[in-house]
């Protein structure tokens, strides 16, 4: 591994726009929750109404947007896999700030990824990315008007799926979960300067994609969360030591964590599975000590992360069609089953006590977060999205095949 510094970074919040009342600064939001702060944004919408903006992205790509301030960060491939380019756009009308393109390959992609499926993640001082360039992989740092401040080579990537976990960053460090065929490792790079603050390698299987998270319990100390096929473990945040570690056990082939560990109810709850259909979710004690519950109905989620509303957990299945399953956080008890009419690949997040999910089709599906399903709006975006949505200071954004779309109230008439 080498790390090449490319510059230092003069942090200044005056590149912000005025403070806005909550950011998204990573995959899947604030903490890799899914779970927006905000109560005013629309439940129904469409490719003519509800929709304050839409622009055209540059290139192909299904990562996902992430948001602070007045900017909003995503990673985006040529057309024909020659570069990758983060793209910074202004929240008030997408249009363009700066962009930045590094030289790339094609890679072997699973035909539902792309050559740009991971999602930047920002601190509000500096912005980080994983660019795969088709042979291998490199965390970049970037200041907030796009200058080029260091990047750390990875190494080589290995899988038949391509590469596509995105990084996290917390209280100064950035963490990529680097797990491959053949090969695992974390990493926890320095935010300002590029260099390596520890790295603790992982049992290896297949390729995972999930992405860590921070556990805060009352009267303890951060953890770093990670989930892959070895099982769930959690490390001391700033020396990557060890707490505790829970092998995941499976009859049969070892399955793929795509979707994210959540946290709800004193449980860290992980699924797994695969192409062949076969799934397995787990709901462990925050301790590490006790398996909670387990379950390997065939109609479980897999590549989107769960979210959490009291006692539910809210998942959307994704095993050739879709449902909409609701399940008891601390039992693992299924409440409800829905079939939607599309299939959904992006993960769903939770907005004032609704869920919202999008399908690969563009139709964006809105329902209760309550044991009883009841479906609020079916909204037809126009265009098909991979990507998971993102939501900060009033508006949904949705990353489709070839617009960044952004609904609001305001456009509604």
């Amino acid at each position: 591994m080498r790390r090449i510094v490319l510059g230092s970074l003069l942090a200044s919040l005056l590149v912000l726009a005025p403070t806005f009342a909550a950011n998204w600064p990573r995959f899947r939001g604030p903490n890799g929750t899914g779970i927006a702060t905000d109560k005013d944004i629309p439940t129904h919408w469409n490719d003519k109404e509800g929709v304050l903006w839409k622009v055209a992205v540059p290139g192909i790509g299904n990562s996902s947007p992430v948001i602070w301030g007045n900017r909003i960060f995503l990673q985006s491939s040529t057309d024909d896999g020659a570069a990758r380019m983060l793209l910074c756009l202004d929240t008030a009308d997408g249009k363009a700030i700066w962009s930045q393109k590094v030289g790339a390959g094609k890679g072997k992609i699973h035909p539902k990824s792309s050559w740009a499926s991971s999602t930047p993640a920002t601190d509000g001082e500096r912005v980080y990315t994983m660019f795969w360039d088709g042979t291998k992989v490199s965390l970049y740092g970037y200041s907030f008007d796009g200058k080029p401040l260091w990047q750390y080579n990875l190494g080589s990537f290995t899988s038949q799926h391509g590469a596509g976990t995105s990084p996290m960053a917390y209280d100064g460090l950035v963490y990529l979960a680097n797990d491959q065929d053949g090969d695992s490792v974390l990493v926890a790079i320095d935010g300002k300067t590029g260099e390596k603050v520890w790295e603790a390698p992982r049992k290896p299987f297949r390729a995972c994609y999930s992405t860590p998270f921070i556990l805060e319990k009352e009267g303890n100390k951060p953890e770093l969360i990670v989930a892959s096929t070895a099982g769930v473990t959690s490390y001391e945040p700033k020396t990557g030591r060890e707490n505790w570690a829970w092998a995941w056990h499976f009859e049969g082939m070892a399955l793929r964590t795509v979707a994210s560990p959540v946290y709800t109810q004193g449980l860290i709850v992980a699924p797994a599975g695969d192409g062949s259909g076969a799934r397995n979710m787990v709901a462990i004690t925050a301790d590490g000590k006790r398996l909670a519950w387990q379950t390997t109905q065939r109609n479980n989620p897999y590549v989107p992360t769960l979210v959490t509303s009291g006692a539910y957990v809210f998942g959307i299945t994704d095993n050739k069609v879709s449902f909409a399953n609701c399940y008891v956080a601390k039992t693992g008890r299924l409440l409800f089953s829905e079939r939607l009419d599309s299939l959904v690949s992006a993960s769903p997040v939770l907005i004032d006590g609704k869920v919202y999910a999008i399908g690969e089709d563009g139709v964006g599906y809105v329902f209760e977060a309550a044991p009883t399903f009841k479906l609020l709006a079916k909204n037809p975006l126009g265009e098909g999205v991979m990507a998971s949505p993102a939501v900060a200071d009033g508006r949904l954004y949705i990353r489709g095949q070839t617009h960044l779309f952004c609904v609001g109230k305001a456009a509604l008439k």
